[in-house]
């Protein structure tokens, strides 16, 4: 086992190092990058000052109609880096990251390590909330509707399940708003943010529930789609236990069918569900809908890669990447390793042999 870890993580490092060297290499090739916005910047605002004083803005960097000063342009070349070869640069990158330094943004003038950390909150309450609840419900729901499949409970269910997976979740978070956020009806739950602007002057109990008001529309929206997969799983999974030839044989010795389902049938149908727990339960903190945090104002790492995207803000565009892409990787390590917890008979140690 220590073995497979250790090739699992010596795997890694390639991978990481392909995945930041492909956006590197990706990214040198996009145009409007940091220099030629503020270049823009400067000529629109040239352009104006110069129209206003009926000639060209002195003083200034940009020179009316003979564009940018050469010097200050190499300055701010030099300011954002990109004064040395792309070689160099990509190289001086991963040096940093080696000691998880992301660098500074370009739009913010901030470390990207603290912008990542003061996002994380908003990312990691809409997704934790979403992990859990939709396991707490959908394999309970699977379970009920596997040990009733073909009943009326099981085409009922199904149907709405279906339903609820079909409607995209910025629809769904847009009806919640109109019905519940004072749109057109009721107005019963807060639309901004994840607490009030007096959060800080309430109680204990206050806050809580104050915290938990203001996720209720966002989490609806996010977890409603994400019952159906879970659910089918779930009851796939114990059908096909159920009909094997073990749980006959327990049924022709008597023993009861809600003792056959909760002691033999229910850990060998979780083994695909509950190996999935890692990277579900990691994959829920990052993978927040852009949409949905934009909807309900909610200022997560999906509107701060979206942004840093849109403004080329490059550090924090790999830096958000290598925090995604490592987590990812240390994720489908731990559903690995998962089987072997879940069902002592899989040795990764005599697969590698």
């Amino acid at each position: 086992m220590r073995r497979y870890i250790l090739q699992r993580l010596l795997l890694m490092l390639p991978t990481l190092f392909g995945v930041l060297a492909l956006s590197f290499v990706v990214i040198q090739f996009v145009p409007g990058g940091p220099v030629e916005q503020l270049v823009a910047q400067l000529k629109s605002a040239g352009q104006a000052a110069g129209s206003e004083s009926g000639g060209a803005l002195s003083g200034g960097l940009y020179r009316g109609d003979h564009g940018l000063d050469p010097h200050q342009l190499a300055q701010i070349r030099a300011f954002y880096g990109f004064d040395q070869p792309a070689w160099q640069r990509f190289w001086t990158m991963i040096g940093h990251y080696l000691s998880f330094n992301l660098g500074q943004s370009y739009f913010y003038q901030r470390s990207v390590t603290e912008l990542i950390l003061e996002k994380l909150p908003v990312s990691i309450s809409i997704g934790l909330w979403t992990f859990l609840l939709t396991y707490l419900v959908s394999i309970p729901l699977g379970i009920a509707k596997a040990v009733r499949d073909g009943s009326r409970f099981d085409t009922v269910t199904s149907t709405l399940i279906l339903i609820g997976y079909a409607i995209p979740s910025f629809v769904l978070g847009i009806v919640l708003i109109v019905l519940f956020g004072g749109g057109s009806f009721w107005h019963w739950f807060p639309l901004r943010g994840l607490t009030s602007d007096d959060f800080a002057q309430l109680s204990l109990w206050g806050k809580v529930t104050d915290y938990l008001w203001h996720l209720v529309l966002p989490v609806t929206a996010m977890v409603v789609g994400n019952f159906a997969v879970m659910t089918m799983l779930t009851k796939n999974s114990f059908i096909e236990e159920i009909r094997k030839q073990y749980v006959l044989t327990a049924r022709a010795k008597g023993l009861e069918e809600r003792s056959i389902l909760y002691r033999h049938v229910f850990r060998n149908a979780l083994i695909p569900i509950v190996t999935g727990f890692p990277a579900a339960f990691i994959g829920a903190f990052f993978t927040g809908s852009l949409l949905i945090e934009t909807i309900f104002s909610l200022d997560g790492l999906g509107l701060l890669s979206y942004n840093a995207v849109m403004q080329r803000d490059y550090p924090v565009v790999l830096g958000t990447l290598y925090v995604f892409t490592l987590i990812g990787l240390v994720g489908k390590l731990l559903s690995d390793l998962a089987y072997v917890l879940v069902d002592p008979r899989i040795d990764f140690a005599a697969v590698n042999q």
